[in-house]
């Protein structure tokens, strides 16, 4: 499944056209990606041409699946990333913003554009830094294993087993 998230910028009509491609875990592959092991995203975008710009609004929503970083099981991640571009031909700077938009310069022989960087970084970027399952849905022999326990456990327990420095309380004379 080789997706690629083009758009004909020759040909394009004036007014709005819209584009939806679904992109699943082979997408992230072709970019070397081995963070993600399973993709479910709709990628829509709303292609506006003015004159020679071409303004683009897009989406990509649904979900990914990455490793948990507590106990090393698949997690399910929701993703839902918009981005907003300006296409100009010519040659201006590399890339701006303006008014929130990113303004990319392409030079005027090229033919289509292809939006698929641009996803895969808004999608990577939307992702949180800690990817962990909710409390208590973790795997709880990893959770056992890294002496880590659930809040049933800690109150079975009296606190003074679970304190480290418990050991330190009469070092100095004082209660």
């Amino acid at each position: 499944m080789d997706v690629k998230l083009e758009i004909p910028l020759n040909g394009l009509t004036c007014g709005q056209t819209r584009f939806c491609w679904q992109v699943g875990k082979e997408f992230f592959e072709s970019f070397g990606n081995s963070e993600i092991f399973g993709a479910a995203l709709e990628v829509e975008a709303l292609v506006g041409k003015q004159g020679r710009n071409v303004m683009v609004s897009g989406n990509a929503s649904g979900s990914v699946t990455v490793e948990c970083d507590r106990c090393l099981e698949d997690l399910q991640i929701p993703v839902c990333a918009d981005f907003e571009l300006e296409i100009r031909f010519g040659d201006g700077e590399d890339e701006q913003q303006e008014d929130g938009r990113e303004i990319l310069y392409v030079p005027g022989t090229d033919t289509e554009m292809d939006l698929g960087q641009i996803v895969y970084d808004y999608v990577c970027l939307s992702l949180p830094i800690q990817r962990v399952h909710p409390e208590g849905e973790c795997n709880p022999d990893a959770v056992r294993f890294l002496g880590m326990e659930t809040e049933e456990d800690a109150s079975e327990e009296a606190p003074e087993q679970n304190n480290p420095f418990a050991a330190l309380k009469g070092l100095f004379g004082e209660n």
